[in-house]
């Protein structure tokens, strides 16, 4: 009896199932990634540890009340205009190229006056703003 020769298939390596996983990883990857947008106003914001910073110069303080007063070292301002903050702030700086600026607005002041008053110095070319903070209490 003659037994007539098997051909053995070659063995068959399908790519199908890991080119899936590797689509299925890089569309985690893209979806899981965060994206990080700048401000284009450059703020010094405050340290934490409650320690008071020790300065050379007079910082010029913006204080922003809740009604929308403004007060510029002292001088009040009743809802200014942004041309009248601009004149008013260039009063208060003097001959200071770069003055250190201190805004300190009220917990329930308007977003938009704080957004106007740093937006004024920053046209004026003045980069070095802080936003004041009070430190939380432990309670």
């Amino acid at each position: 009896m003659k037994l007539s020769p098997h051909k053995q298939e070659q063995p068959d390596v399908n790519l199908t199932p890991m080119i899936d996983v590797v689509f299925l990883l890089l569309l985690f990857f893209m979806v899981s990634t965060s994206f990080i947008r700048e401000s284009s106003l450059k703020v010094d914001l405050p340290e934490a540890t409650g320690q008071s910073m020790i300065e050379q110069e007079t910082p010029i303080d913006i204080i922003i009340n809740a009604d929308g007063q403004f007060l510029i070292n002292g001088i009040t301002l009743e809802n200014p205009s942004p041309e009248q903050l601009s004149a008013h702030l260039q009063q208060a700086v003097g001959i200071n190229d770069d003055p250190h600026i201190i805004i300190s607005a009220d917990s329930n002041a308007e977003y938009q006056n704080i957004v106007t008053a740093m937006d004024t110095a920053q046209q004026l070319g003045y980069t070095r703003l802080t936003l004041a903070t009070r430190q939380k209490t432990k309670e």
